[in-house]
C-alpha cells in the first residue's frame, strides 16, 4: 500500500490525482513517512482547526524542554515564540489573540492600500529586464510593506528578511531536538531588541502606523514580551506567506502564458483565492493529540502527531467542483490555506491585498514573464514555495503603463 508523503513530487505536480488515490481509504490516515496521522478531507480539517481541546497547537512546551539541554541563550528563542498565538492553545491563545483582533479587520487593512500600492510601484518601476524574482521582488515586497506600515526606517527593513530566514530554522523544524540553535538564537535576540525599541517609541510618541494600533490594542492586557512576540509573528508570517504565494504563482504564470491572459480578464481577487487554493503557501499544519479520541474512523492516542493536510482538503471534491481545474473565477472558494476557526490567520487580509496589488502592477507593465532557466519545483511539507532562484525575463516592457 502506498504511503502518504508530502515530499513526493507528485503531491505537488498533480495534487488532485495524488490525493484522490488516498481519499477512498478514509478522511484520516496514518503516514509512516511522517510518523503522523494525516487529516485529508475538507470537513474533517475544518473541524480539526476548530478543536483546541483534543488537538494541541502548542509548540512552545516542547521547545521549553529542548531549552533545558541547550545554551542559556536559546531561552531567548523560546521566550519570543511563547508570544506567538499560533503556537498556543486556549486559554493562552485567546489571551494573545483577542486584544489584536480589531487591528486586522478588512476595513483597517484596506486603509493600507495606498501604502502598498506605492511600495509595489517603486519596486516594479526599478526592475531590470532580467530578474531573480525572489531576490528582487517577492522577497523584498512584504518586508518593505510591513516596514512602511509599522513605521520602520527604510535602512532597517532589510534586516527583517535575514531574521525571518534564521528564525525559520526553528519554526519549521519537525524535530527541534536536532536543530542547530545558533542562527535562531541570534535572530530572536535582535528581533526582541528591535521591537522593544519600537514599542517604547510608540508609547512616547505615537506614529499613527500599525505599531500604534498594536500598542493600543494590547493595552495592559499583553506584557511587553507578549507584544514583541505578536510583532515578530506578524512580520515573520506575513513575509513567508506573501513571498511564497508570489513565488508559486509566478512560477505558474511563467510556464503557462494562457493563464496570464486568463488572469488579465479575470477578477483579480477571485483569481488570488484560486492561486491560494492550488498554489498556496500552506500545505499542512502540525498538531499533537492532547486527549485520546476517535477522528475520521481512527483511534488517535495521546501524544500522536497529526498533520492537518491543507493541500489535500483544498482538492476535496466534496467541497470544490472539479478541484483539479484551475478556475480563476471560482466562487465560492472555501479553501483552508489561511486556516480556520481558532487559528485563522490574522494577516490573511494583508497577504491578499499585497498579492492583488503586486499581480495587477506586474500585469499592467509586462506582457510576458519568460523563464530564463527551468522553473524550480515547489518544495516544503508545511510552508511550500519555490525555494531556488526563479530567473525571469520581463518582456513587452511598456513605459507608458508607469506606476500603478
Amino acid at each position: 500500500m502506498r504511503d502518504i508523503n508530502l515530499n513526493d513530487p507528485m503531491s505537488v505536480n498533480d495534487p488532485n490525482s495524488y490525493w484522490s488515490d488516498f481519499r477512498s481509504e478514509g478522511p484520516v490516515q496514518w503516514s509512516e513517512s511522517h510518523r503522523a496521522w494525516v487529516v485529508l478531507d475538507h470537513a474533517e480539517l475544518s473541524e480539526a482547526f476548530r478543536d483546541g481541546r483534543l488537538l494541541s497547537a502548542d509548540r512552545v512546551t516542547p521547545l521549553e524542554r529542548v531549552a533545558q539541554h541547550r545554551p542559556a541563550s536559546f531561552a531567548k528563542v523560546v521566550e519570543l515564540l511563547g508570544g506567538w498565538m499560533v503556537f498556543r492553545d486556549p486559554p493562552l491563545h485567546t489571551h494573545l489573540r483577542d486584544p489584536l483582533r480589531n487591528v486586522f479587520t478588512p476595513r483597517r487593512i484596506a486603509s493600507f492600500e495606498e501604502t502598498v500600492t506605492r511600495v509595489v510601484s517603486e519596486i516594479v518601476n526599478s526592475l531590470p529586464n532580467e530578474i531573480d524574482f525572489r531576490k528582487e521582488f517577492a522577497g523584498p515586497l512584504p518586508a518593505w510593506v510591513i516596514a512602511e506600515i509599522m513605521g520602520v526606517k527604510s535602512d532597517e527593513r532589510d534586516l527583517f528578511q535575514g531574521w525571518s530566514d534564521d528564525l525559520a530554522t526553528i519554526v519549521f523544524a519537525t524535530d527541534p531536538h536536532v536543530t542547530a540553535p545558533e542562527q535562531s538564537t541570534a535572530a530572536a535576540g535582535e528581533f526582541s531588541e528591535f521591537f522593544q525599541h519600537l514599542i517604547r517609541r510608540e508609547r512616547a510618541n505615537p506614529s499613527g502606523t500599525l505599531m500604534t494600533l498594536l500598542v493600543e490594542g494590547a493595552g495592559d492586557q499583553l506584557s511587553d514580551l507578549e507584544l514583541v512576540g505578536a510583532c515578530t509573528l506578524i512580520l515573520f508570517a506575513g513575509h513567508e506567506t506573501t513571498t511564497s504565494l508570489l513565488m508559486n504563482t509566478m512560477g505558474l504564470l511563467a510556464t503557462q502564458p494562457d493563464v496570464v491572459e486568463q488572469l488579465r480578464a479575470a477578477d483579480t481577487e477571485r483569481a488570488i483565492e484560486e492561486f491560494l487554493r492550488v498554489l498556496g503557501p500552506t500545505r499542512s499544519m502540525y498538531r499533537k493529540v492532547a486527549v485520546a479520541h476517535e477522528r475520521g474512523g481512527k483511534e488517535l492516542r495521546a501524544d500522536d502527531n497529526v498533520l492537518l493536510c491543507v493541500a489535500a482538503a483544498n482538492h476535496d471534491p466534496a467541497a470544490f467542483d472539479k478541484p483539479g481545474d484551475l478556475d480563476l473565477d471560482r466562487d465560492p472558494n472555501p479553501h483552508l490555506t489561511f486556516g480556520w476557526g481558532l487559528h485563522h490567520c490574522l494577516g490573511a487580509h494583508l497577504a491578499r491585498l499585497e498579492a492583488r496589488i503586486a499581480l495587477e502592477a506586474l500585469l499592467a507593465k509586462y506582457k510576458e514573464f519568460v523563464p530564463l532557466a527551468p522553473v524550480p519545483p515547489i518544495e516544503g511539507t508545511v510552508i511550500s514555495s519555490i525555494q531556488q532562484p526563479l530567473k525571469l525575463g520581463l518582456s513587452g516592457r511598456n513605459s507608458a503603463a508607469g506606476a500603478t
